[in-house]
């Protein structure tokens, strides 16, 4: 590292992140990387542990952010937005800060890239200046989001290089030298409980010195609440023989909390024992497997007053010591698909030279195609490469750098009104969850490591999730307007728990306005009339919640469409069924200003929605086709119309 302390040291940058899956965290960590290649000591954190006005002590900030719900910053992100959207802050508040953006989105979304330009936007208003063009990339790019990050980060490179050049004598630290990472694990007779300035560790690992991770059954200032619950059911909803294995899950909990339609849980999941010895094995680390480690700083940090968390951030209930073989369990994604930076770093850990170059020819951005045919296109596994790369021997010390972080997987609560508790008054949440497996095209099967570790767990389980608002915002001051659901497949999990809601809703009323008798599905003042829409393969096979609808059609204003693409010669799909209910859709959109929510499988459907509603707007609302776009770009704007995809 003598390099990289060779011009000491007025260079100190910022890498800030919003993330809420983990890829912003992951461009981050790789954009902090290469200004550590231009000498540039690096901060890399959430956003939320940044003050605004401490922003100008760097030469720079580079901010990477994804967007969510409608239009949303990511929850690690919210406090430091919050923070900037203070009226008293004057136009001239960051006018010492240099800075750039790097959004990260879903063009199936409205509001793509909406958080990072209204982020730099914002940044722009209190006077901050621009170092570089910001970015942006789209999730639905065929060769993914690094065909953006690519050419933008070379450009950041760039004009970094310009505005802060190396002082003479001294050059940027070539790409085919490993760069030492900020911790290492390290043998230790113990777990850490504090980190050297006092602050806890969670599970022996550092959570961050200003986290909003909390452990236990408590609230954090994200808004995150982590819940000790118990699996009640695990029951399959889709025929032995159906393509696709659909899970209905029931759990519960003791603890008093509260949810709403479009709410998520996330489940953490565990690797597999058996990939986990696989691991152990071909790295040489079964000596190794069940010694105590902990994590230690490879230099002190020259910055003292900005804390540097250690790699490992998830949180996850572990007993006893921590230890390789619990890490790779617990907490190392070994089933992943690798990033370019995966390759480069472990291209020094052969001494195979075939094998070495074409490692190194993965990680060189000008193969980034060769690189998403041979990881992304067929879904290839970090798991996968190292058995195929098998002279590749990782020190153990290197696993949390090495390895991606595992991650809670999102799912969508399906469960409201009534539902939201069981007869012995413990907190109940239902999910429906679709079993990822498939075979890819290089015939190999696929697994999802979480739906796959869901599939496996017998009744009784009890385990930690974590309650997060969605981003819906459904408030029940909404209920006496019309709703169109569009759910098609898994997307009607949210649709179960609004319409459940507006049963309770319609049911409240109806003990306060009636004493006597009434017809509870046509009463016009509780609920808004409730139309679903929606989709899929087989009337017989993924029809979910078919009985229940039936019964709630008599108990409130409640109808179903549905789309059964796989039932006839002609495929039908959701948008399909829209477009022959164009009366409809017009009465409870443009007569009485109703309420749209989409959910479901983004790509094709949201567009394929969007288009049907304005055909519809177009063909019975007596406005041309820019009137009708601009009709409905005027829903998302009111609130009116919201979609959450994955």
């Amino acid at each position: 590292m003598k390099a990289i302390q060779g011009q000491d040291h007025d260079r100190i940058a910022a890498v800030g992140y919003g993330s809420e899956t983990g890829n912003a965290q992951e461009y981050a960590e790789e954009t902090g990387r290469l200004l550590e290649r231009l000498h540039f000591q690096v901060v890399v954190s959430n956003l939320d542990i940044f003050e605004p006005a401490y922003l100008a002590r760097f030469n720079f900030v580079i901010l990477v952010v994804s967007t969510t719900g409608q239009g949303d910053l990511p929850i690690n992100a919210r406090l430091f937005w919050k923070k900037l959207l203070r009226r008293k802050l004057s136009p001239s508040y960051l006018g010492n800060v240099t800075f750039t953006t790097f959004g990260l989105g879903d063009s199936s979304y409205p509001q793509f890239n909406w958080a990072a330009r209204k982020l730099h936007k914002r940044l722009t208003q209190l006077g901050a200046r621009e170092i570089c063009q910001r970015g942006e990339a789209d999730e639905q790019h065929e060769e993914g989001q690094d065909a953006s990050w690519v050419p933008w980060s070379a450009t950041l490179r760039q004009c970094v290089l310009d505005q802060h050049p190396l002082e003479r004598g001294i050059d940027p630290i070539p790409e085919n030298v490993l760069l030492k990472p900020k911790w290492l694990l390290s043998s230790g007779l113990r777990v850490e409980t504090q980190s050297a300035d006092g602050r806890p560790y969670a599970n022996g690992i550092s959570v961050g010195g200003k986290s909003s991770l909390v452990l236990g059954n408590g609230v954090s200032e994200s808004g995150i609440r982590h819940i000790h619950v118990t699996l009640e059911e695990n029951r399959r909803v889709t025929p032995p023989g159906h393509w696709q294995d659909v899970r209905h899950l029931h759990l519960s909990s003791a603890s008093s909390v509260d949810y709403d339609p479009g709410d998520v849980l996330t489940i953490y999941p565990l690797n597999s024992n058996e990939d986990v010895e696989n691991i152990l094995s071909s790295m040489n680390w079964i000596d190794d497997a069940d010694k105590s480690l902990r994590f230690e700083a490879t230099d002190k940090m020259q910055a003292s007053d900005l804390y540097q968390s250690s790699p490992l951030t998830t949180v996850q209930q572990h007993h006893g010591f921590l230890t390789l073989r619990k890490m790779l369990i617990h907490r190392l994604d070994i089933r992943a698909i690798p990033r370019r930076s995966f390759f480069s770093t472990i291209a020094h850990f052969t001494n195979d030279p075939f094998q070495k170059e074409r490692l190194l020819e993965f990680a060189d951005p000008k193969y980034i195609d060769e690189l998403y045919d041979y990881t992304t296109r067929p879904r290839r596994s970090i798991l996968e490469v190292l058995q195929e790369f098998d002279t590749v021997k990782i020190p153990w010390q290197w696993a949390a750098h090495v390895f991606p972080e595992l991650r809670g997987r999102q799912f969508s609560i399906a469960s409201g009104g009534p539902r939201k508790q069981t007869l012995a008054q413990r907190t109940s949440f239902e999910l429906l969850v679709a079993i990822v497996k498939y075979k890819t095209v290089i015939k190999r099967l696929r697994e999802g490591v979480c739906t796959r570790y869901i599939a496996g767990l017998p009744t009784g389980t009890k385990m930690t999730v974590a309650l997060q608002r969605g981003g819906l915002h459904i408030q029940a001051s909404e209920a006496q307007r019309p709703v169109i659901m569009i759910g098609p497949g898994t997307g009607v999990a949210p649709m179960r728990s609004l319409i459940w809601e507006r049963y309770y809703w319609h049911q409240l009323h109806l003990g306060t306005k009636h004493k006597g008798g009434h017809d509870s599905a046509t009463d016009s003042g509780a609920v808004g009339e409730t139309a679903l829409f929606y989709g899929c393969r087989n009337k017989e096979a993924d029809f979910f919640y078919h009985e229940e609808w039936e019964t709630l059609k008599k108990q409130m204003p409640l109808r179903v469409f549905t789309a059964f693409s796989r039932d006839q010669a002609a495929k039908i799909y959701v948008q399909d069924i829209l477009r022959q209910q164009a009366e409809l859709v017009c009465d409870l959109l443009l007569s009485k200003r109703g309420l749209v929510y989409v959910c479901g499988s983004s790509g094709k459907m949201p567009q394929a929605v969007r288009t049907a509603l304005t055909d519809i707007f177009e063909g019975c609302g007596d406005m041309g086709h820019a009137a009708a776009e601009q009709y409905l770009q005027d829903m998302e704007k009111e609130g009116r119309y919201k979609q959450e995809t994955w």
